[in-house]
């Protein structure tokens, strides 16, 4: 291609917004941030006085490969259906909407059905070129490191192969400007010179890791993690933690408080897993799942002909956890009767099964759960006071999502690979966008409502893409509020911002199958409506019956 031709750069335009209220700049789904260029080049001067020039090269060729394999996304998304060649030239384009270089295209030879590809660029007014004269003066080597890591990163993450450029004139060693050529790296005879520039394991990473890691024993010692069902760093869940470690090593009844969704059952089976009864039975009961007349049987046991339909003799949820631990969730459900019967085992140790004279001892760890207020129901009547101190002694509030915000993006991310794993699809990751809205919802849902907003992200994403916000908050209120975006003249333009989702669309481009997404759907409906079928064909606006035959269709 000799002759190249930029096309309207209006699509690229309309990926640039600006949210001056809420200090936000946006390119499509990636914050971007409108810096000084001299404060990152007082940063690039800094970086080559401590840590020399080779270590500089590599660190800011690796900043600037990460940059440009965002940007080569956000091609794919935007010019994806373009003509190769007008699809790869969004790259250039964007470098220059970013402020980096006047972008002019020599040659372009792309062929990607064959991977072969050859570019080369002219850069004018290349801002690293002129910190690094105004830094050192001229110099004899090339030294637009960050630029060259852009456009191999850009070019590589487009064509799906390593894709190196080099800069074969540059402005800081006295010529007019930069050129720069790119091909694929096995065609540049001193590859194995240049490849180390684009890897991760300088003497600066490996001293970073290391940091890590002794950050990472350090938090070990002080907060010994053994289950990894829990992830958390945030002060108020690493106290909640500390009283359950705390808690692991006695015998005590725990309390363990805290809204719908925190994870409290979670808490449970890892402080069970923390004592010394991790090798008996962890037995789970949801007391407000369980009818009132079938409470005292499940819990205590049942002996043969106690009631109609009793056939034999049935131990309870105490027998079954008999030197293990006992979780009651919304123990604040129980009825009367039956919290009478849980005070004398907590206090006697002991258990009668209905219809049975004889007590047989039971050697359990209790620990309840509510995200009631058991105070205001002993006041009530509805709970019993005797009950309620006994259940007391070891309180543990566990925090909402919103009062450890700090904690999403380390929950999402777990999250996100273990639901790539149940799905059998592979994320390129989240958007900023999508972070920054995950940080900003209330989660009235906690922890589990942000798993099953996760999970329908990883759904919808498309194959290798980003979870963007669109695959996340399906059927949300669109958000709304007012940014500015980039006109032809340079000026900003006002405008209204608003989200929604092609549902269709996104279930297409996400790549899972039509039978996958049904049985999500299905099982997603089912967990929603608490295990209850018939709100689950509801919320599906179908029948039970209709709703049955599928989930056993599945099952064939």
């Amino acid at each position: 291609m000799s002759s190249i031709h930029y096309p309207e750069s209006t699509d690229l335009r309309g990926l640039l917004k600006f949210a001056p209220e809420e200090g936000l700049i946006w390119l499509g789904e990636h914050r971007m941030l409108l810096l000084h260029a001299g404060a990152l080049s007082e940063l690039r001067k800094e970086l080559i006085a401590s840590v020399g020039q080779e270590q500089a090269r590599r660190i800011l060729t690796r900043m600037g490969f990460a940059s440009g394999m965002r940007d080569a996304e956000l091609s794919r998304r935007t010019r994806g259906s373009a003509d190769p060649a007008e699809a790869f030239v969004m790259g250039p384009q964007l470098h220059m909407l970013e402020g980096c270089a006047r972008v002019e295209p020599v040659r372009l030879e792309i062929n990607q059905p064959g991977c072969t590809f050859y570019g080369e660029f002219i850069w004018h007014h290349s801002w690293e070129a002129e910190a690094h004269v105004q830094a050192f003066g001229e110099v004899e080597n090339p030294v637009c490191w960050m630029m060259i890591g852009y456009a191999s990163g850009y070019t590589s993450a487009f064509m799906g192969r390593f894709i190196l450029f080099r800069e074969v004139e540059c402005a800081a060693t006295g010529v007019e400007h930069c050129r720069i050529v790119g091909k694929p790296v096995e065609e540049w005879p001193d590859a194995d010179q240049l490849r180390p520039y684009f890897e991760a394991d300088s003497i600066v990473g490996r001293l970073l890791e290391l940091r890590e890691e002794i950050e990472a024993m350090r938090r070990t010692i002080a907060c010994p993690r053994k289950t990894p069902d829990l992830i958390g760093n945030s002060a108020g869940f690493l106290h909640a933690y500390d009283l359950v470690a705390r808690a692991a090593v006695t015998n005590v009844s725990v309390l363990l408080l805290g809204e719908t969704g925190v994870g409290k059952e979670r808490f449970a089976r890892t402080l069970h897993e923390l004592s010394p009864r991790k090798d008996a039975a962890f037995v789970a009961v949801n007391c407000a799942a369980l009818p009132d007349e079938l409470i005292e049987s499940e819990l205590f046991g049942v002996e043969r002909g106690a009631f109609t339909g009793a056939h034999a003799s049935r131990a309870g949820k105490f027998e079954r956890a008999d030197g293990g631990t006992l979780f009651l969730d919304e123990v604040g459900e129980l009825p009367l009767s039956a919290q009478a019967k849980l005070l004398r085992v907590l206090q006697e140790g002991e258990i009668e099964r209905l219809g049975d004279e004889r007590t047989r001892k039971v050697n359990v760890r209790l620990v309840a759960a509510t995200n009631v207020d058991l105070l205001r129901a002993v006041n009530a009547g509805t709970f019993r006071r005797d009950l309620f101190y006994r259940l007391n002694v070891y309180p543990v509030t566990i925090p909402p999502l919103r009062e450890r915000v700090g904690d999403i993006p380390t929950l999402v991310e777990a999250m996100m690979r273990r639901f790539e794993t149940l799905h059998g699809k592979r994320l390129s990751g989240i958007s900023d966008k999508a972070m920054h809205a995950l940080k900003n919802h209330s989660w009235p849902g906690n922890v589990r409502e942000l798993e099953n907003v996760i999970e329908r992200g990883v759904i919808l994403a498309p194959l290798n893409g980003l979870v963007e916000v669109e695959h996340l908050f399906i059927g949300a209120a669109p958000e709304s509020g007012l940014q500015q975006q980039l006109n032809a003249s340079g000026s900003l333009d006002t405008m209204q911002q608003t989200n929604s989702i092609d549902l269709p669309d996104a279930v297409l481009d996400s790549g899972i199958e039509l039978d996958a997404f049904e049985q999500a759907l299905l099982n997603r409906a089912v967990e929603r409506a608490g295990g209850n079928l018939s709100a689950a064909a509801r919320l599906l606006g179908m029948t039970r019956p209709q709703l049955n035959y599928r989930l056993k269709k599945r099952l064939c």
